[in-house]
């Protein structure tokens, strides 16, 4: 079949065009920035791509021999005021450009809806179904409660929570029920409903066998650790203060936070249906779906993280507009050195971040992280998806990679920290040279105020990196 996929950079749509390809269908992805293609499916002969961004699709041009479509487009952390209708109108964007091709099913994941009293994304993704209903395509909806999967945002959550608080004092929505299931059902069900007339016009909830309240979540995945964890609830944590918690302890923005807190005190129980026949599959348990993930991880395959999304961060718009360093206006800290051995550089440079650390005082980063977390930033806890690979749009603490090219021996990093003004951090290797360098472009007073006040430590933390960066110890 030839299958049109949204959100092709996005946690789920990563995973499961590498299963449609797999299962030798063609793919027309959906990218609203075309230096974001994901390296697994860039080269792959089935996989065409096409620039869209479905909240100005003027310029969009879809084939219109395309058989099914997945509509994968959500967002948990967008702090805008009007997030419902910015999701309402990507959905009739796209309903209204599909409705011109030959596309006889569309296919959405939404969330699981059953409760009266509903949380904001969730009345958003309840719309967005409404939305694209059309009387010349038919769709099939899947919707799902916690996702777990290595990546995933409930699993990261989870682990962060499990791994750091051997005593958690924690708000009494941990009570609250829920029924998650693991990321490989969820692709098994979206790429088993291909084509199936029997689930045209149709919505499932698709959940996994056990009914769990996030403590018993928490507990079970301890147990998966082999950590003992002891848990009390309080009444007393309001929403807000719930956020915070969740801000402080995990790698979350503050955004997300509250989005996941306003969704977490609605109890989501999903309701029978005969699904699981029509698919053929028997969803796994909690623990089990833990523990593949763990495997996923010590084999460091992690295929996609939840992070990966450019809104988990401060871009509003594509990652190529900020590829070039800016040459007027900014403050920079340039520094160069001979190499000894360049496979040596180019191996600790594309290394950096994330558990492998910043190679030199590492407490001092580590510190500007915990001020970022403090004003709302997104501090150094989103660490890197993968320890030795980097790709365009991948998170590295409070960076994200802007340009990531071995060829052509040049890493582009851009600050996603908060900060009053942009920032830049190039590695990047001439001849025998390797040149580092910082860019700030200050936003007023408060900017080069700012830039005055951490230059005395540059000398100090971009001094000792290049240096970790040439030489072997």
């Amino acid at each position: 079949m030839k299958i049109l996929l949204t959100g092709t950079t996005g946690y789920i749509a990563k995973r499961l065009a590498l299963q449609l390809l797999e299962d030798n269908h063609e793919l027309v992805c959906c990218v609203r920035d075309m230096e974001r293609i994901p390296d697994e499916i860039e080269d792959h002969p089935q996989c065409t791509f096409i620039k869209v961004d479905f909240l100005e699709p003027e310029l969009a041009e879809i084939p219109d021999d395309i058989e099914v479509a997945y509509y994968l487009i959500h967002s948990m952390s967008n702090s805008s005021n009007d997030f419902e209708e910015l999701e309402k109108k990507c959905a009739q964007n796209f309903k209204e450009l599909v409705n011109k091709t030959q596309c006889k099913q569309v296919i959405y994941l939404s969330g699981i809806v059953n409760d009266d009293s509903l949380s904001k994304h969730l009345k958003s993704r309840l719309q967005v179904e409404q939305t694209l209903k059309s009387d010349n395509y038919a769709l099939t909806t899947f919707r799902a409660g916690i996702i777990v999967g290595s990546g995933s945002a409930s699993f990261e959550i989870i682990r962060d929570i499990v791994e750091k608080l051997p005593f958690m004092i924690t708000p009494k929505w941990l009570n609250t029920k829920t029924q998650p299931i693991g990321i490989r059902d969820v692709l098994t069900y979206l790429s088993g409903a291909l084509g199936k007339k029997e689930l045209y016009n149709n919505s499932y909830d698709i959940f996994g066998p056990e009914i769990l309240t996030y403590k018993q979540m928490l507990l079970q995945f301890a147990e998966v650790r082999e950590l003992k964890r002891y848990i009390v609830t309080l009444p007393v944590l309001t929403p807000k203060l719930s956020s915070y918690w969740l801000y402080f302890v995990t790698s979350t923005s503050f955004q997300l936070a509250s989005a996941l807190v306003d969704s977490m005190k609605v109890e989501v129980i999903g309701k029978e249906s005969d699904i699981n026949e029509h698919i053929d599959i028997q969803p796994m348990t909690y623990k089990t779906a833990v523990e593949l993930a763990f495997q996923k991880i010590e084999q460091n395959s992690v295929i996609s993280s939840w992070k990966d999304a450019v809104s988990s961060g401060v871009f509003k718009d594509q990652l190529s507009k900020h590829i070039e360093l800016p040459q007027y206006g900014c403050f920079k800290d340039v520094r160069s050195r001979v190499i000894e051995d360049e496979e040596f550089t180019i191996n600790q440079i594309w290394s950096i971040g994330g558990r492998n650390g910043w190679y030199s005082f590492n407490r001092l980063w580590k510190i500007r992280g915990y001020i970022d977390k403090l004003f709302g930033g997104v501090g150094l806890r989103r660490g890197r998806t993968h320890d030795t690979y980097l790709e365009p749009g991948d998170p590295l603490d409070f960076w994200r990679v802007l340009f990531a090219d071995k060829k052509e021996k040049r890493l582009l990093l851009f600050a996603e920290m908060k900060l009053p003004g942009e920032a830049w951090l190039e590695f990047k290797i001439v001849k025998d040279k390797l040149f580092q360098r910082a860019v700030f472009r200050p936003k007023g007073v408060w900017g080069r105020l700012y830039w005055y006040a951490v230059l005395p430590f540059h000398a100090f933390v971009f001094n000792g990196m290049i240096n970790a960066l040439v030489t072997k110890k």
